[in-house]
């Protein structure tokens, strides 16, 4: 059974007097930065030359340097950029300034289990990872409450990994909530696991294909976007609140009875098969190694097969369609 932290568990002692750096300013950046800050921890914020964060940054009264600078004078670094500029950023700017017994942190745990960043046996290396986007962390935080989070120790150099990075858990405010403890390895290959599969590839696939049976059936674009995208949400957010029976009980019977007969014709053995593949490459590295070399070489595909899905009818139906909904904010 999986173990759960909470602020009693914390100690916070552990971070009294210590300098904490936070690199990058995006969305968990600012969350996890203010949150510190509100509660009374020294906090700099370290940010690349020419970054368009500084000036919000700044703006919130956080304190702004360079990469370099937070880390040489930070005890604890938070490391809050994306995954494909770790490497270059802990190699060239945090890692020179890093002492004996200093901790390295990051909210996911690619670069560290694919082996990008290689940090010197010496020093701490934790992960606390936000199950929500930086936004909602900082809301919530903000109303008194907190959003679950993950705890994972990659390193003990201290003896004491585990108790910062949990102490850190609470001072952003997810020992409100709940902190549950991981691997990096299980954090990195479930998280990959489900952006590819469900979260972001499986959902974007399914849209576009239904989309697109529908369109080629002979039905109105305009309905096909509404019955296969617009509607989505609808579900979504009955079963983020309930779960699938809380959404089962909140629709037709008619649209149940095809949910629970036609589904799994839709997510056959075929489709399982492909889901255990796309595991696999996970587990042994394929994904790691050909998305690291994609970056490396100016992530041609990716950029490609960007602009290809942006000119999907359903994205062109849909920007029309979206003009009718006054209360969709841009």
């Amino acid at each position: 059974m999986v173990k759960v932290y909470y602020e009693k568990d914390a100690n916070l002692n552990l971070l009294k007097g210590k300098v904490i750096a936070v690199i990058g300013y995006g969305n968990q950046g600012r969350g996890q930065s203010l949150n510190l800050k509100d509660n009374g921890y020294e906090v700099i914020v370290g940010l690349q030359e020419g970054s368009k964060s500084k000036a919000r940054a700044e703006a919130d009264g956080v304190k702004v340097t360079s990469v370099a600078e937070a880390a040489k004078a930070a005890e604890i670094v938070m490391l809050l950029t994306p995954d494909n500029l770790h490497q270059k950023i802990y190699n060239q700017h945090i890692a020179p300034g890093l002492a004996k017994g200093n901790m390295l942190m990051v909210s996911h745990g690619f670069s560290v289990h694919y082996n990008q960043v290689v940090p010197s046996p010496d020093i701490d290396v934790t992960m606390i990872a936000p199950k929500s986007p930086g936004t909602m962390l900082r809301e919530l935080f903000t109303q008194g409450q907190g959003v679950p989070a993950l705890i994972a120790v990659y390193q003990d150099a201290s003896g004491q990994a585990k108790d910062k990075a949990l102490a850190y858990s609470a001072a952003i405010g997810c020992a409100r909530a709940g902190v549950l403890e991981t691997t990096f390895a299980e954090e990195t290959e479930t998280d990959l696991f489900g952006e590819q599969t469900i979260l972001c590839g499986g959902v974007t696939s399914l849209l576009k294909a239904t989309f697109e049976t529908l369109v080629e059936a002979g039905y109105q674009p305009e309905l096909a976007y509404f019955e296969c995208l617009h509607e989505l949400k609808l579900i979504v957010d009955l079963i983020y609140k309930g779960g699938i029976g809380f959404m089962r009980d909140s629709v037709s019977h008619t649209a149940r009875y095809g949910d629970i007969t036609r589904g799994p014709r839709v997510i056959d053995e075929g489709v399982r098969e492909n889901l255990w593949e796309i595991l696999g490459e996970i587990q042994d590295g394929t994904f790691a190694r050909e998305w690291i070399l994609e970056n490396q070489a100016g992530m041609p595909v990716f950029n490609a097969l960007t602009r290809k899905d942006r000119e999907h009818p359903i994205e062109l139906v849909g920007a029309e369609l979206r003009k009718m909904m006054t209360w969709l904010v841009k």
